[in-house]
């Protein structure tokens, strides 16, 4: 179920390329103009009450199981271990019919896709030809999700190697809105990822950056159908997750996990490394969220898999 954070009627999904364009120029506006802000600190006044915490569903990549079984007992042995769900590649990745069929006889959900080719054939792409296979891609992607009953698929807009903002910025929008037509009649959100790809945050630079840029750009799509999906260990060695959190606020749909260490510069085990978890999860509960939080990490067997899903409930517990 998507999360409409917005009020009001959508925007027309049938937009001219000059309004796209129009709507891109003034996106890189607001990325330019957006700043990066020092870690935000929220203090409560005397007696302000608690917000209410709702619950998160705990779920893995399907990739990150590697025990050698059928698709059908990948499914059991994940929810014998006490996973909420799991997320499929798309396109390629598992069969998506016995997935389907794996899911309907264990009743254990497959909460959405992630495009599993948007770093190789990117939207930020010069040549159109490859932009139009990304769209293709992506277009998969949403039907295959909406195929197993998922309610999103995880898309990377591009990479900043591509170009200058004022040309990688209108390729990337041009792709999202042709997809929207597809996402909005299936139901599926097309949900960003903050990921190293040098767009939205300076990657030379210094904490404490901000999701400034990397909202600006979801709202500049101006559709129910385009959310974050917030990675809350990507960015720790740019900026603050809790900040993070609460910048993008109710833009957040679904958000996957993983630890990442300052101090050494590194990802570490979910649970280790410098992230503040509980200020994260009072961000969380301060925006409202609830809904899939999906390990991304190194998988591994039966072991792994009950280890990660141990860690995902002490950070963000319930």
């Amino acid at each position: 179920m998507v999360d409409h954070y917005r009020t009001g009627t959508p925007h027309s999904l049938g937009l001219s390329r000059r309004d796209m364009m129009r709507r891109a120029a003034a996106a890189g506006l607001a990325l330019g103009a957006a700043t990066f802000s020092g870690t935000q600190t929220v203090v409560r006044a005397a007696g302000q009450s608690t917000p209410q915490r709702k619950p998160i569903l705990k779920s893995l990549k399907f990739g990150m199981i590697k025990e050698k079984l059928s698709i059908l007992d990948k499914f059991k042995l994940v929810q014998d271990i006490g996973y909420d769900g799991v997320e499929l590649n798309s396109p390629g990745g598992e069969n998506k019919q016995e997935c389907l069929e794996a899911s309907q006889k264990t009743g254990l959900p497959i909460h959405g896709v992630v495009d599993s080719r948007h770093w190789s054939v990117r939207a930020t792409e010069s040549d159109p030809k490859r932009r139009e296979e990304c769209l293709n891609d992506l277009i998969t992607a949403i039907k295959e999700s909406h195929y197993c009953g998922g309610s999103s698929a995880l898309f990377v807009p591009g990479h900043a190697k591509d170009g200058p903002d004022s040309e990688i910025v209108p390729r990337s929008f041009e792709v999202i809105q042709k997809a929207l037509p597809t996402a909005a009649k299936l139901g599926v959100s097309i949900l960003i990822e903050n990921v190293w790809n040098h767009m939205f945050y300076d990657h030379d630079g210094q904490p404490e950056q901000s999701a400034e840029r990397y909202a600006a750009f979801i709202d500049a799509c101006n559709s129910p159908w385009v959310g974050a999906y917030y990675d809350i260990g990507n960015h720790h060695k740019y900026g603050q997750p809790q900040a993070w959190v609460r910048t993008l606020g109710k833009r957040i749909v679904k958000v996957d996990v993983k630890g990442f260490s300052r101090d050494k510069n590194n990802w570490s085990a979910i649970g280790d490394g410098t992230i503040n978890w509980p200020a994260v999860r009072i961000a969380l509960d301060e925006i409202g969220f609830t809904g899939w939080c999906t390990a991304e990490v190194g998988g591994g067997d039966r072991k792994r898999l009950a280890d990660i899903l141990d860690r995902l409930n002490r950070v963000l517990p319930n």
